[in-house]
């Protein structure tokens, strides 16, 4: 038995320079760079960037793969059955990782937390508090929805891009802190979503900005507020609403992860190449242009307990409110 023993130490010793080696020259392969999306949106646009970055950085092909569908859960489920060797990374997001899991009846074929290695967010895309201002012209301020809305419980309606969306939880979530309740009207999409506040079939909604600055400036719809934690620079003078009803924040973002059990040594040299690439002016710039924040939780530890309060969220709030999607 001691023989045993010795010869089995005998061959990790052995074997431990090889790995750290293997480690230390990773990739020495191209990497698949799973995106959960289909092409073309701000999402896509994010990870393309980082994967050319890291192509640079490391000498080795990224090679884009879109994986789109269910909510961006295909390609989510894909990055987590990938081999934990290095060969995948992927972008994981508060769709597939925070809210669906918090909603969904039937259960998901990935774990939102555990299947994961994270590695840091890339991207916020923050939320406006919208009205019709035809249809509630006297709503000119948090304060004027919130009184509208408790003079006329449920008469006020809103609408979301579907049902369990970010756009329908991130209101369940103001309404919750505000002690109001207005009417549900969801649809299937942004697009007729906001054509939907344009119209006037619904008083009022969340929306990304990204759609609806120039919407704001030409005084077709109202913004009282952002979702962000704080004031945006791009509207300093919109109150967050979180300075009013603290808590009552949602921002949509984008992260990097890895399946988990990746080799800590990569996960390492990935996270440094990441917040590289998030200081790069380059990328400052096209964020602005795309309507996107620079992300806080740029560490792995910080990204892990951010997912895991984001998840903790959206589970109490979808049973308090009985939100199920089946």
């Amino acid at each position: 038995m001691r023989r045993r023993q010795l010869a089995a130490i005998s061959l990790a010793a052995l074997a431990a320079p090889s790995i750290a080696r293997a480690q230390a020259a990773w990739p020495s392969r191209p990497v698949r760079f799973i995106i959960p999306f289909p092409p073309g949106g701000a999402a896509d646009l994010v990870g393309r960037m980082l994967a050319a970055h890291f192509q640079t950085a490391f000498g080795h092909g990224f090679v884009v793969e879109n994986r789109g569908g269910a909510g961006s859960a295909i390609g989510v489920d894909a990055l987590a059955k990938a081999p934990a060797d290095g060969t995948a990374v992927g972008m994981i997001n508060i769709a597939a990782n925070a809210i669906l899991p918090a909603v969904r009846k039937v259960p998901l074929p990935y774990r939102p937390i555990e299947d994961f290695a994270p590695i840091s967010n890339l991207a916020v895309t923050p939320a406006l508090l919208l009205v019709n201002p035809r249809k509630l012209p006297d709503v000119r301020t948090v304060a004027d929805l919130v009184a509208a809305a408790k003079a006329r419980p449920e008469a006020i309606n809103f609408g979301s891009s579907g049902v369990g969306s970010s756009l329908h939880l991130g209101m369940e979530l103001f309404m919750a802190k505000a002690g109001i309740r207005m009417t549900h009207v969801p649809f299937a999409g942004g697009g007729p979503l906001l054509q939907a506040l344009l119209a006037g079939t619904i008083d009022a909604s969340l929306d990304v900005a990204a759609t609806t600055t120039q919407l704001i400036r030409d005084g077709q719809i109202r913004a009282l507020a952002t979702t962000a934690p704080a004031r945006m620079p791009a509207y300093p003078d919109l109150p967050a609403l979180n300075e009013t009803y603290p808590g009552a924040e949602l921002a949509s973002w984008h992260g990097l992860a890895a399946p988990a059990g990746t080799p800590a040594p990569i996960l390492a040299r990935l996270s440094a190449e990441t917040q590289a690439f998030l200081r790069r002016p380059e990328t400052v710039q096209r964020y602005g242009q795309l309507s996107l924040e620079m992300p806080q939780h740029t560490t792995p530890a910080d990204f892990s307990a951010f997912m895991a309060r984001e998840l903790a969220t959206f589970r109490d709030l979808a049973r308090a409110q009985n939100i199920v999607v089946e």
